[in-house]
């Protein structure tokens, strides 16, 4: 066997706690099904987690070191996140600026594909731009590896898959509930417009927080 069953038991459960307890990832994806529905939602979680299967893949192969060890790679790679995050707070403040009095058209059911169907690449690349999240890989796999039991990249490989499937599948959920929030709310004048400022002002928050990460 690749994996201690022991060792693979405890990863599990130590990992679902950490992906049911509210972080920036969660709150992208809670973002995301606000403003876009129960789609957005989904696809976003979707997108968080195949952010993660790179961080693991870059684990594995050695390259999440390279964010530890130099401090211009983790610079470079945390300003170019929190900008894109910003990007899309400032996106989303603005996206219903333009309205006016006239007769607004029938809006789309929540569950059609939006304009921003573009999420799942956007939480891909969030996910895959936020430094901690390498480096939250780096040190917390290993301590589930054991030498004894094989090759430790096929380990780190399969452990980084499984926390991958199960935050995945606490933030489809999550994004579920915020989009269903969202379909309550359309029949509300005002409340979507308040909801999509309020989803910008997130975004805005999670990229200014990522701006005063630090590498260690």
């Amino acid at each position: 066997m690749f994996i201690d069953p022991e060792l693979f038991g405890l990863f599990v459960l130590t990992g679902l706690a950490l992906n049911v307890t509210p972080g920036p990832d969660m709150m992208f994806v809670i973002a995301a099904g606000t403003r876009g529905g129960r789609r957005s939602g989904v696809l976003a979680a979707l997108g968080i987690g195949l952010g993660g299967l790179v961080h693991t893949a870059a684990a594995a192969a050695g390259l999440s070191a390279l964010l530890l060890s130099s401090t211009l790679a983790f610079s470079i790679v945390k300003y170019a996140g929190a900008v894109y995050l910003i990007y899309l707070g400032v996106q989303a403040l603005l996206a219903r600026a333009g309205s006016t009095a006239s007769p607004a058209p029938a809006a789309p059911p929540v569950d059609a594909a939006p304009p921003s169907d573009r999420i799942l690449w956007r939480a891909v690349l969030t996910s895959v731009m936020n430094p901690k999240v390498a480096l939250f890989f780096l040190a917390f796999v290993p301590q589930f590896v054991s030498s004894a039991h094989g090759a430790i990249a096929v380990q780190f490989v399969l452990l980084g898959a499984a926390f991958c499937a199960t935050g995945t599948t606490v933030n489809v959920l999550v994004g579920i509930l915020a989009g269903s929030m969202r379909a309550l709310l359309e029949r509300r004048t005002g409340w979507t417009r308040a909801l999509d400022r309020a989803t910008g002002l997130v975004f805005v928050a999670l990229g200014v927080r990522l701006l005063f990460v630090g590498q260690k």
